[in-house]
């Protein structure tokens, strides 16, 4: 049952001799340059290298659309184009959308919080209070107590209660 052996190194052999080949049993479609599913290039790196081409491509024309003066545009044959209004007007309008896109989160969050007077601040349907476990038979062989909510009145008479 021998299994055949490859080369997995990020430096690959691009050429073995043939001697080498036989030794290693190296297939030969396995060595040189190749794009295979294994080897070649991921679908979200190719993905990434032409958005961030796009990218600069569309913010060059963008930037030479709303700087160069229009003489210059007819110069070179470019006669239709946007007016230059929506240079500034899109950016603006992409910026506010933005703003009060944050602004409508934060409302949203100050309404579904509930109130520092409400009971619902501090006890909800996970709280778990101390006195309502059933002490188990074997009470000295636990090292640790059971996991529960602290209540209010004694965290506050820990902080507050002037104790010296």
């Amino acid at each position: 049952m021998d299994s055949p052996r490859s080369v997995n190194s990020p430096r690959r052999i691009l050429s073995l001799s043939r001697k080498w080949r036989t030794i290693l049993d190296i297939d030969e479609r396995s060595s040189g340059f190749g794009v295979s599913g294994e080897h070649g290039p991921k679908a979200s790196e190719v993905y990434g290298f032409v958005g961030s081409i796009t990218t600069v491509v569309a913010s060059v024309i963008f930037f030479v659309w709303a700087h160069v003066p229009e003489s210059w545009l007819h110069s070179i044959g470019i006669f239709y184009y946007p007016s230059r209004y929506w240079a500034l007007a899109v950016p603006t309008y992409v910026m506010m959308a933005f703003i009060l896109m944050l602004g409508f989160y934060l409302g949203l969050n100050f309404m579904s919080t509930p109130s520092p007077k409400s009971i619902n601040t501090i006890f909800d349907e996970f709280s778990r209070d101390p006195s309502s476990f059933v002490s188990s038979p074997h009470e000295d062989e636990e090292p640790i107590e059971t996991i529960s909510d602290i209540g209010s009145d004694k965290i506050n008479d820990l902080m507050f209660n002037d104790v010296t």
